[in-house]
């Protein structure tokens, strides 16, 4: 099972919200250390350690929406293959005590190196650790990963002339799409012009929405009919063209 942390943290800025300034940072100094440890233990795979820092009833959300208890997590944890190095660094890193439950944030860092072929991507995380006999154990975790707008292809303009026109999404709300130079543009109720880039033929996105993507449709004589702006894999509108 692969877990999104790798790593550990370089920055920590704490807040201590309850008891003595001494046992605060001792707190502190324990859970950012802990922190470390389930880092390194995902990253090699260590099911022992990671047995040991999870409560038994920790609650995992993975950034691929799913959901991971303990066991499915000590389970699933192997060493990575010969080849393979992954590496994540953690920044913005804050932990929040709440008497024996404390609260973290942290922004990773992800390197990924497969075989030679190295990737980078970015995760927003939260933690909870709950102070059990004296012992810090993850109770619960979740995890989103930091949308990037994808890379941009060019098309030529006469490709881009089969997009201009107007779409209807209902009576009374119609978007418009306009080659401007090299580039496509949308414009809406407030005629404001915004980029449509091309991600590939018939898939368009905007580079301040990069969970948003516009799929275009085309008719049997291969003539656009419409687009659908999807968010991952959901059809959240579609426009017809008019």
């Amino acid at each position: 099972m692969p877990l999104r942390r790798f790593a550990f943290p370089l920055l920590i800025a704490a807040v201590a919200a309850s008891g003595s300034a001494f046992a605060s940072d001792n707190d502190i100094a324990t859970i950012t250390r802990q922190s470390q440890a389930f880092s390194e233990a995902s990253a090699g795979g260590d099911a022992a350690a990671l047995g040991k820092l999870l409560d038994d009833h920790v609650v995992f959300m993975n950034e691929d929406g799913s959901v991971s208890g303990k066991h499915d997590i000590v389970a699933g944890a192997s060493p990575p293959p010969k080849g393979v190095r992954n590496r994540l660094v953690q920044s913005d890193f804050h932990v929040a005590l709440h008497g024996d439950v404390a609260v973290t944030s942290f922004t990773d860092d992800a390197t990924f190196d497969t075989y030679g072929q190295v990737a980078h991507d970015r995760f927003r995380s939260t933690e909870v650790w709950l102070k059990e006999s004296g012992q810090w154990k993850m109770i619960s975790s979740q995890t989103v990963e930091v949308p990037v707008a994808p890379p941009q292809v060019r098309l030529s303009p006469a490709v881009l002339d089969q997009y201009a026109g107007s779409y209807e999404l209902a009576a009374g709300h119609v978007m418009r799409i306009e080659r401007r130079g090299d580039g496509l543009v949308t414009i809406g109720h407030d005629d404001k012009p915004v980029p449509l880039l091309a991600e590939a033929r018939d898939v368009m996105f905007r580079q301040d929405l990069p969970r948003l993507r516009f799929v275009f449709e085309r008719d049997a004589e291969g003539r656009i009919s419409g687009f659908d702006v999807m968010r991952v894999g959901h059809v959240m509108q579609h426009f017809k063209r008019v």
